[in-house]
């Protein structure tokens, strides 16, 4: 192990792929890292630059804390932003952004700098501009006679649109020495297949239950008991622990526990008012959440059927039973696979109301007995 290798937790099938390439001197001029977020790709990215700058550049400290820091034009940073008023395919990707949200883009950055599982988090900013691509052009035809290495990191790669990705497409069929790519993504299908083609393929795992207790308990100062609890529930990624941290989700969760027992119940303004209770702002992301808890719960619910495992609602084993009990015929599987379509839905920025509603009557359906 080295000291990069020591800052990446697990992942040791992704970092055993990597040392390959520093032993072997030949790295690829392009990654694709997919996975979960919050599983640490940029983080392994960002290590991996400093090792190859290193080895092959014998960059000083001074440089690796450049690197570490995100400054120009050792690394370009992209990722999606709002589009400005008036803005056409001409102007820079910020030109026509305003103060604030230039100041907020900087801000995003510093916090990606101090924390490579910082999400960065701009309101509108739903795509990758071509405009951010085209100031890729720039930053890898300005020459620096004395920089050995420079890396592109494109955080969220699959939000560029289809006209972005061929634009991107140029650089990676005809790389300038020196210049490697990191495309950043949990979402790989959604790049074009040429583009997947020319970058070298790495998957990431899940981070373990485990590990995420001891770096919240180790890191973030969070007493064991709440740490087994937010480990539970974070799916195997640190970005989602660390929102659980920021939340209360014992309140949480016993509030996702009333908005189950008002759907199911037939009961639909206290499950729709519940609901605005526990997301209290308009938000997307908390929907998601509560959605991944609802499908958590439809998880523990087929476990106490078949008398399986340790529930994530382990607090709630009573209600799981007296559900099987009462609605013994219940397609468990059929809410399931439409919450799945609920949560792509969301994705594609509709009403927050109709998903809501519409989350509440496909709950309401496990209370129908066949």
């Amino acid at each position: 192990m080295n000291e990069f290798w020591d800052n990446v937790t697990e992942q040791y099938d992704v970092k055993k792929i990597l040392e390959e390439f520093i032993k072997r001197k030949r790295v690829p001029h392009a990654f694709i890292f997919s996975g979960q977020e919050g599983v640490g790709k940029f983080n392994t990215a960002l290590q991996f630059s400093k090792y190859i700058s290193k080895e092959f550049d014998s960059s000083s400290q001074i440089i690796l804390k450049k690197i570490n820091s995100l400054q120009e034009p050792y690394v370009k940073l992209i990722f999606p932003l709002p589009r400005g008023k008036g803005e056409t395919a001409e102007d820079s990707a910020t030109e026509k952004l305003n103060k604030d949200q230039i100041d907020l883009i900087h801000n995003e950055m510093k916090f990606k700098a101090a924390n490579p599982y910082h999400r960065i988090n701009i309101e509108g900013a739903n795509t990758i501009k071509i405009n951010s691509i085209r100031d890729i052009n720039k930053f890898i035809t300005t020459s620096f006679s004395d920089i050995g290495f420079r890396f592109i990191f494109i955080i969220d790669s699959h939000m560029m649109n289809e006209q972005a990705q061929n634009a991107l497409l140029k650089n990676l069929e005809e790389p300038p020495k020196g210049i490697i790519f990191f495309l950043l993504t949990n979402e790989k299908n959604k790049l074009l297949p040429t583009i997947i083609s020319r970058c070298w393929n790495i998957e990431f795992n899940p981070l373990s239950v485990m590990t995420i207790k001891n770096i919240l308990i180790n890191y973030h100062n969070i007493t064991e008991k709440n740490a087994d609890l937010i480990a539970q529930f974070a799916k195997g990624s640190l970005t989602n622990a660390l929102g659980l941290f920021n939340a209360d989700i014992a309140d949480t969760l016993a509030r996702t526990i009333s908005f189950l027992r008002y759907s199911i119940g037939g009961r639909f303004y206290s499950a729709y008012r519940e609901f605005n209770e526990i997301v209290n702002v308009k938000s997307i992301e908390d929907f998601r959440k509560i959605i991944s808890f609802i499908k958590l719960w439809l998880s523990d619910v087929n476990r106490n059927k078949y008398s399986e495992g340790k529930y994530y609602f382990d607090d709630y084993s009573d209600i799981l039973s007296k559900f099987n009990e009462k609605y013994s015929k219940s397609d468990v599987d059929n809410v399931f696979n439409s919450l799945n379509l609920l949560e792509e839905l969301s994705k594609k920025n509709l009403n927050l109301n109709v998903l809501t509603l519409n989350l509440i009557f496909d709950l309401a359906s496990l209370a129908i007995r066949k």
